[in-house]
């Protein structure tokens, strides 16, 4: 059995979940559904980053302390995804003891390889991003790039990962795996930066106490990257479960935001190297989601939580949206108004209506039963078209494209009613050539529960049930369950309500 690794990354806990943390996530969710229909052993991964100075201060801010408001915040998170319908295979969280040891012992193999040396660290630093900034890279020589508020200078003694001894390493590697950065618009921006001249950085704090202590000098704690980002080892068994790492890992995919490309694609590979590990076969840097054309933040005041759209949409309208309405890969911009219409357009009068108006005739004109009879005719094509592009386009990560060729699928089969216009068959008595033309469209809603079942795991149940079908969706396997005329004869079929009542704009 195939197996395969996907995380998202962890989310920094001064931060309650908004629609961009959400983006992310679906996608990983409909990646891994994706691949357990193809009967892969999945392994997925979320959780929260919970250390570090921005941690420190919002709760000295809030007058707690920091493990009082970062269990709160993680609990967040889970509350969220819990209602997205994710299905996460671990919520891995940096204050856990299962995470602390095995990062420690990660930290010790790069200080034993010699890549890690203690100077002292004078420059800009933005506390949001947890991440420090030559002047050039500035806003107006003086504010953060991406949450546009003033730098910190700092000087501090600091343990420094030799970055710049890796280069060549990092160069050679990116050679000889031209798909380990996704889309190839990241991976000339890595090349770019790697050939800029790589920088020794920071892997250590002693001006704060909220983190992990360095096994070695335990008055320093470590930095987040050199944390945070172990967590994708931690969680799959590094130190503790040898025989489990070694199934796991390396993953199969990273699904991370443009923002935070350059720490996962230079100083994780590095760092990995360093410690004789293998470094990811790929990660994949998708764009911000923006409102109003602006990236969501606190100091904007844009951010939207997940639950005031499931509250009008539905979890399938939610999911379906982020999936298909907006390309994995470059920036998108959120509009309520445009969520609406693809509601309307995609799930109410398309998905919805194909399956209200071919149940209700089927009950109708067939007694309420699958029958056996089949044309076998242009829809078996359109059925096996679709199933090809999207599998050609989930290789690629083209979640809209994938979709975008099962709504293809559905707008042919609308057409083919139509074309056929089975009332009037029924009408004309023609009892065989209706049997045949239901029977095609009752197999294209099976193939349409089927392949939709990752992104809209609900309504697809929901569908697949009302077809008389045993179990889920997600109990099938392809690629056998997509070949044309798995539908039974003799099932009991259903009517119901739509599955995607229409909705006015307030």
């Amino acid at each position: 059995m195939p197996r395969f690794y996907v995380t998202t990354p962890i989310y920094y806990v001064t931060d309650v979940p908004h629609i961009g943390h959400a983006y992310t996530t679906v996608a990983g969710d409909v990646l891994a559904r994706w691949r357990r229909l193809w009967g892969d052993d999945v392994f997925f991964l979320t959780g929260t980053d919970e250390h570090g100075l921005k941690v420190q201060r919002a709760a000295e801010a809030k007058g707690v302390g920091p493990q009082e408001l970062v269990d709160e915040i993680s609990q967040r998170y889970r509350d969220a995804w819990d209602l997205l319908d994710i299905t996460y295979d671990d919520f891995i969280r940096t204050t856990e003891e299962r995470h602390r040891l095995p990062a420690q012992a990660f930290m010790q193999r790069l200080y034993d390889a010699g890549d890690i040396e203690l100077g002292t660290y004078e420059g800009l630093y933005c506390v949001s991003c947890e991440a420090y900034y030559n002047a050039d890279e500035l806003e107006g020589g003086e504010n953060c790039p991406v949450h546009l508020r003033p730098v910190e200078h700092v000087t501090e003694e600091n343990y420094f990962f030799k970055l710049s001894r890796y280069e060549d390493r990092l160069l050679e590697w990116y050679a000889s795996h031209p798909d380990a950065v996704r889309p190839e618009t990241r991976m000339n921006e890595v090349l770019g930066f790697i050939r800029g001249g790589l920088q020794d950085f920071s892997v250590s704090r002693t001006s704060l106490k909220w983190g992990i202590p360095l096994p070695w000098d335990p008055g320093h704690v470590a930095y987040v990257w050199v944390d945070a980002l172990f967590n994708y080892c931690s969680a799959v068994g590094y130190e503790t479960d040898p025989e489990r790492f070694a199934h796991w890992w390396p993953v199969d995919f990273h699904l991370l935001g443009k923002d935070i490309l350059r720490f996962h694609a230079v100083y994780w590979p590095a760092m990995l190297m360093s410690a004789g590990i293998e470094p990811p076969r790929s990660m994949f840097a998708h764009g911000w989601l923006l409102v109003g054309g602006e990236k969501m933040s606190k100091t904007r005041l844009n951010q939207i939580s997940p639950a005031d759209l499931v509250a009008d949409f539905g979890v399938d309208g939610f999911r379906y949206h982020f999936m298909a309405d907006q390309r994995f890969g470059p920036d998108g911009d959120f509009s309520y108004e445009a969520m609406l219409a693809r509601y309307n357009s995609d799930l109410a009068n398309n998905f919805g209506n194909l399956a209200n108006r071919v149940l209700n005739m089927a009950v109708n004109y067939c007694g309420g039963v699958v029958p056996g009879e089949r044309a076998d005719g242009p829809l078996r094509d359109a059925a096996d078209g679709a199933f090809a592009l999207m599998s050609s386009a989930m290789e690629r990560l083209d979640f809209a494209a994938a979709f975008g060729a099962v709504w293809d699928l559905i707008r042919a089969a609308n057409a083919y009613i139509e074309d056929r216009q089975p009332w009037a068959l029924h009408k004309a008595g023609d009892t065989a050539e209706v049997a045949r033309v239901l029977g095609d469209l009752l197999e294209v809603l099976r193939v349409v529960a089927l392949c939709a079942a990752p992104v809209i795991p609900n309504a697809a149940a929901e569908l697949w049930r009302r077809l008389g079908l045993p179990g889920r969706p997600e109990d099938a396997r392809l690629p056998g369950a997509a070949a044309w005329g798995g539908l039974p004869a003799g099932g009991a079929l259903e009517k119901g309500a739509p599955l995607f009542p229409r909705k006015e704009a307030e």
